[in-house]
């Protein structure tokens, strides 16, 4: 029973391993030339500021910023993937 769950611990290790090498070498090698690796999206931060009296002020006049991201399903290169930055780009950054 120890002997099936270890391999089955690292037959797990093994695809998650080929998935993330293959998920990188799409960014490294594009296929299309023409395919951009990365993206960039506009995104608008609100600060949401804690008040003495418990309440939370939100702060809009945040200028917005660019950021870039990766075309893959997990982050590289030290980017996000740009599916996740499109679903958060209004973060709230609480102070």
């Amino acid at each position: 029973m120890i002997a099936m769950v270890r391999r089955v611990g690292i037959s797990i290790l093994a695809i998650a391993g080929v998935l993330y090498l293959c998920d990188y070498l799409s960014v490294a090698i594009p296929i299309p030339k023409s395919r951009q690796a990365l993206g960039s999206f506009v995104i608008q931060p609100t600060y949401a500021i804690g008040l003495k009296n418990k309440k939370v002020e939100y702060d809009y006049d945040v200028p917005p910023e660019t950021v870039v991201c990766v075309q893959s399903w997990l982050p590289h290169l030290g980017y996000s993937p740009c599916w996740y930055v499109a679903r958060h780009l209004r973060p709230i950054i609480e102070e």
